[in-house]
């Protein structure tokens, strides 16, 4: 016979003060426990610290099928530590099956509505602590900002990228079946052999393997504090990933005990680390636009521009796709993110004294798990920072009359940094991709997509399909894109994307005629158009207003929530900063 519920009170360990008590304790709450005994849950658990593990486990996408196995070792754990584990399911877009199409307006929109669903849930039924779970490239911004405005104790898990597939004798992955797409439409490659790519690139579960967006912002979750050191490089099917996901359950319970919270330790710091690691992995350009959401939900005051000022500071030192060809796989083989952090640490390139989940410094857990250092490893893609890959980190922030409040590139080389030439303007990335495809493309072009921004589009869209097409015939280097959307985390080349104001909001990539004269220079950070300040006011005073793409439904209602690109592109009234 279980106690009467009037004999309850919470078990030693269980502070009287955890949310989880307003739905568990006390004579008035017996309806509300036997919701849960039907769920086979019992005294012990009621007892116990209530950890939500958020999981968006779906057959949309390999980065997330496997996802349930992953839940399933995080909520053992939990219960095993003594807490009740409470598995609930969001949302996934798959950014690679919805690329280049409509569809991809979804993806940003899926980043916010993930935040506002774990939200929800862990509000709504009184949590005391989450483990949140990312695999597809929204996931893990979406998880993090879920966990920075509850404020609960949470530990961000990822679900772990994908084996590289082969292709005669070499490693391929997503990003060579976009290039592929183009080098078919330019002759360079046959249809049979596009379509034995097509059959070996993605050989099982897992996100996409390069350090494109997915495994970006994993690296990230480590370097910021969400996750322990060493746990976005294990991959989606090895044993290493559920000891991953059995720690992350462990802690969470461990955080909640210590009332470990983000705001304890999200910092301007903190955020700093996570830009150095970026800028010196060449990590995805998404990243600017995520933890510039990131900061915004945890008022934390980080300004674009100060992406310009890290990269500056640190090298990059790792050579990996899309800029490379190595994979998170050959990371992993060497010690996994924690050699790039102990390089940057040892160079004082990092805040050691920002704190983490664990409860540690990066630099007492650095220390504690003693990863290998560079100039020690066989590894031809890492570099030391004193004999780095390139002397600045990857990442730029442009500014000019064509984009005052910033625009993003991701620097792959340093042989092409200057680019001038008139534009080829299109209203949107069907027409381009059409255009790209037809063979019109040729060395020194520059090619403008407008009305993809937040609210234009809306949704901003990745445009990998764009910019492979224009890699597979030859042109990465010798043709500039610029979009007021975004560009894929497998991009690569002369493309920049989330020029902020956006179109639709009235900036000057509005007035864009073709043939305009565009300059872009990497080293001066400068995007611009050879037009006064008055030619380019007098253009938009006489264009049309666009009508909205969508007036019902869920695009419609978060393309109106969305804010600026610099600014994240959140939606969050509270984080907003117009």
């Amino acid at each position: 016979m279980s106690q009467q519920p009037e004999q309850r009170s919470p078990a030693e360990g269980k502070p009287d003060d955890l949310p989880s008590n307003e739905v568990t304790e006390g004579v008035e709450r017996a309806p509300h426990r036997a919701m849960f005994r039907a769920m086979g849950y019992d005294d012990e658990d009621f007892d116990s610290p209530m950890i939500g593990v958020a999981n968006p486990a779906a057959d949309i996408t390999p980065c997330n099928v496997h996802l349930d196995d992953v839940a399933g070792s995080a909520y053992d754990a939990v219960d095993e530590a003594g807490g009740m584990p409470i598995e609930f399911g969001t949302i996934t877009i798959s950014d690679a099956i919805s690329m280049g199409t409509e569809g991809m307006k979804a993806s940003l929109i899926s980043r916010e509505v993930i935040a506002d669903s774990v939200e929800l849930v862990a509000f709504g039924e009184r949590m005391d602590g989450l483990v949140t779970i990312g695999g597809c490239d929204k996931n893990m911004p979406g998880m993090m900002m879920a966990a920075i405005r509850t404020d609960l104790p949470s530990v961000f898990l990822y679900g772990g990228s994908i084996m590289p597939g082969e292709h005669e004798g070499r490693e391929i992955t997503v990003q060579n079946l976009f290039e592929g797409v183009g080098a078919v439409a330019d002759g360079e490659m046959s249809r049979e052999e596009l379509d034995e790519m097509e059959r070996n690139a993605c050989p099982g579960a897992g996100s996409c393997g390069g350090m494109f967006t997915a495994n970006t912002m994993a690296s990230i979750s480590e370097t910021i504090g969400f996750a322990p050191l060493g746990s976005s490089s294990p991959l989606a099917e090895d044993e290493d990933r559920y000891e991953v996901a059995r720690e992350s359950g462990e802690l969470a319970v461990e955080a909640v005990e210590e009332r470990r919270k983000p705001s304890d330790f999200l910092t301007k710091e903190s955020f700093e680390n996570a830009i150095a690691l970026q800028v010196a992995v060449g990590g995805s350009t998404n990243a600017v636009l995520h933890l510039l959401a990131m900061a915004a939900e945890a008022g934390v005051d980080l300004d674009i521009e100060e992406f310009n000022e890290i990269s500056a500071r640190t090298p990059k030192i790792a050579d990996l796709q899309p800029g490379g060809e190595r994979v998170m796989k050959d990371l992993h083989e060497v010690g996994g993110v924690p050699v790039v952090l102990r390089e940057l640490l040892e160079a004082d390139l990092l805040h050691g004294d920002a704190l983490t989940v664990t409860g540690e410094t990066i630099a007492e857990g650095l220390e504690r798990i003693d990863p290998p250092a560079i100039e020690d490893l066989d590894a031809d893609f890492l570099n030391t920072v004193d004999e780095p890959i390139h002397e600045r980190g990857a990442i730029r922030i442009l500014t000019g009359n064509l984009a005052p409040d910033g625009a993003v590139i991701k620097i792959t080389g340093e042989d092409h940094l200057h680019h001038e030439g008139p534009v080829r303007i299109f209203e949107e990335e069907e027409n381009a991709m059409e255009y790209v495809q037809e063979g019109h493309v040729e060395t020194g072009d520059v090619i403008g997509i407008r009305n993809e921004g937040p609210q234009g589009g809306p949704g901003m869209r990745e445009m990998l399909g764009v910019t492979s097409a224009v890699a597979g015939q030859g042109h990465a280097e010798d043709v500039a894109l610029f979009t007021d959307g975004r560009f894929s985390g497998a991009t690569r080349g002369f493309s920049i994307g989330h020029v902020a104001p956006e179109a639709a909001a009235g900036g000057p990539i509005a007035a864009l005629e073709d043939g305009d004269t565009i300059t872009i220079d990497i080293d001066d950070h400068e995007l611009s158009v050879d037009l006064t300040d008055e030619e380019l006011e007098a253009r938009l005073e006489e264009r049309d207003e666009p009508e909205p793409n969508y007036t019902t439904g869920v695009l419609a209602k978060y393309g109106q929530m969305f804010g600026s690109a610099a600014n994240g592109a959140v939606t969050n009234p509270g984080a907003k900063d117009e």
